[in-house]
């Protein structure tokens, strides 16, 4: 490093360098040519000082720097970044932008993880509407936009309104919207502020005609989409999909402006609940008698206000509140909450929660349908398993694997859905073990077969991460093995499976007995008269 501390011995060694150019040149030597522009000195404008070092830079990589006090000047040898770094940086950099705009605690509508696709694409992936952004515009889905458009004609239509005030109102909500779905969403401000207002008011079209009839909001009987007909099953399918939804303080806001009110909540929550009530998983009607009887056994209502809570996210999380509503839920004991949060595993032998159907008959162990609409809600006493009645329909995969789903990203939901779907596929292992159930009134399918329900829900939870010691179900699962597990209770039970098990059986074993009884008295008799002494 050479330093130069005022103007004439820089002039000096710039005049060298000239001079030193000129001899190679005139010498034949070839060198790294050098520009040979008009030299600036320190007492011309810095932009010169600065162009002239860069056209005076010699072939060794030298620099010249100026010094804050402009009359000093400094030689340094050039070290440039190589570009790996330069990349690396950049990947930083917008690291550090994403993270500081990611908001993960209004996180609520999340993309299925791959290890949970893997078992059945077709049930997260809407095959007729898309809502929201993760399937927008979608070639296969986009014959839907045009009857969104005609909805979205007839809601403005019937309330004599204008778009620009539905639009300036969703366009207030944009962010905190795009908060709520995963990862960055590449739409302009005007296409996603778009997208929400058509796909809402498509929805609430749908649900305001379920609950009150498209007829009342002037749709023809016949129309394509907007009439009780067989596409509406599919679309309700759509509807329940995880990746598939709308904020519900979007749908809030829209519905609030329709009716005058934008500041309203809760309408649409209790819309909702109407229009999915065909994929309701129990159709188990209750009488008045049985219903009062089991609320004042259990101390608290069973029925589910909507409107009495306003921390719902979207429709399916609605769904979610009203299938476990009302109730407190039985808690693991603390020692072992504290080791399972410690110690969360996903190892398939560690869900297991109890033995199948067959298993625990052989102990003894009766099932029988309990009388609730809670299909979740099971009860053991005195070696008999009470069980809810279950409808299953061609919706009901769809259905509990979206509930999984959201229970798996969602770290404010609890995972009472997939202690239910995990405990059934534990009874569950075999077309056998689904006969019996529904020979005792818990099970009823529309499908084609036994063996198809018993694939269902053996499929249902296959990558799922669960630990049993966090299932409501975890003290249960303990009594039945501890019955199960009683030598007493299996040999009564296969005796009286072996010899009490039907008519035939049971004359056969009192003639057996009454047989023995004879012989045992013939012995006695023969020996006692040869004891006995003669008079």
């Amino acid at each position: 490093m050479v330093a130069v501390f005022n103007k004439e011995l820089l002039s000096w060694y710039l005049i060298t360098l000239k001079l030193r150019e000129t001899v190679e040149s005139a010498g034949n030597i070839s060198t790294t040519p050098t520009s040979t522009k008009s030299i600036e000195f320190p007492d011309q404008p810095l932009q010169h000082q600065q162009l002239h070092k860069q056209q005076q830079e010699p072939s060794d990589s030298v620099q010249i720097f100026i010094k804050n006090d402009g009359q000093n000047f400094e030689e340094v040898p050039k070290s440039p970044e190589s570009d790996w770094v330069v990349t690396i940086r950049e990947k930083l950099d917008h690291a550090r932008q994403d993270d500081a705009l990611s908001s993960w605690s209004k996180l609520c509508i999340y993309r299925i993880p791959h290890y949970l696709r893997e078992g059945d694409d077709k049930a997260y992936v809407p095959q007729i509407v898309s809502l929201g952004p993760y399937h927008h515009g979608k070639k296969r889905l986009r014959q839907m936009d045009r009857h969104k458009w005609r909805s979205l004609h007839r809601f403005l239509k019937r309330t004599n309104s204008d778009i620009k005030l539905y639009l300036e109102s969703v366009k207030e909500l944009e962010e905190k919207a795009r908060a709520c779905y995963e990862g960055p969403i590449s739409m302009s401000s005007n296409e996603f502020v778009e997208m929400m207002v058509l796909d809402g008011c498509f929805v609430l079209e749908l649900l305001r005609g379920v609950c009150e009839g498209f007829k009342q909001l002037g749709y023809p009987r016949n129309d394509p989409v907007f009439a009780m007909r067989g596409s509406m099953h599919s679309i309700q399918r759509d509807m329940i999909m995880l990746e598939n939804q709308i904020p519900l303080f979007i749908l809030d806001r829209l519905l609030g402006l329709q009716l005058g009110d934008p500041g309203q909540k809760g309408l649409v929550a209790k819309l909702t609940l109407q229009f999915f009530d065909p994929l309701m998983p129990t159709d188990e009607p209750l009488t008045k008698s049985d219903r009062n009887k089991l609320e004042s056994s259990l101390g608290y209502t069973t029925s589910f206000d909507p409107l009495s809570d306003q921390g719902a996210l979207h429709c399916l999380d609605v769904f979610r509140r009203s299938l476990l509503r009302s109730g407190p839920q039985p808690t693991p004991k603390v020692w072992i909450k504290k080791w399972s949060h410690a110690n969360r595993v996903a190892d398939k032998r560690r869900q297991q929660l109890i033995h199948c159907v067959t298993e625990l008959r052989e102990s003894g162990i009766k099932f029988k349908k309990r009388k609730t609409d809670r299909f979740w809600d099971v009860k053991f006493k005195n070696g008999i398993l009470r069980i809810p009645r279950l409808l299953i329909h061609d919706g009901t995969k769809s259905l509990f694997l979206n509930l999984i789903a959201l229970e798996q990203c969602h770290l404010d939901c609890s995972n009472d859905i997939t202690s239910y779907v995990i405990f059934m596929d534990n009874l569950i292992n075999s077309p056998e073990d689904v006969g019996h159930l529904h020979y005792c009134g818990i099970i009823e399918h529309w499908l084609g077969s036994d063996a198809e329900v018993s694939d269902l829900f053996n499929k249902l939870c296959q990558e799922v991460v669960f630990d049993i010691n966090d299932s409501y179900l975890s003290r249960l699962s303990e009594e039945v093995n501890r019955y199960y597990n009683h030598r007493w209770n299996a040999w009564r039970a296969s005796l009286k499976h072996n010899y009490f098990g039907n008519p035939w059986a049971i004359i056969s074993l009192v003639a057996a007995v009454v047989l023995l009884l004879l012989t045992f008295a013939q012995t006695f008799y023969g020996v006692y008269d040869f004891y006995k002494p003669h008079n």
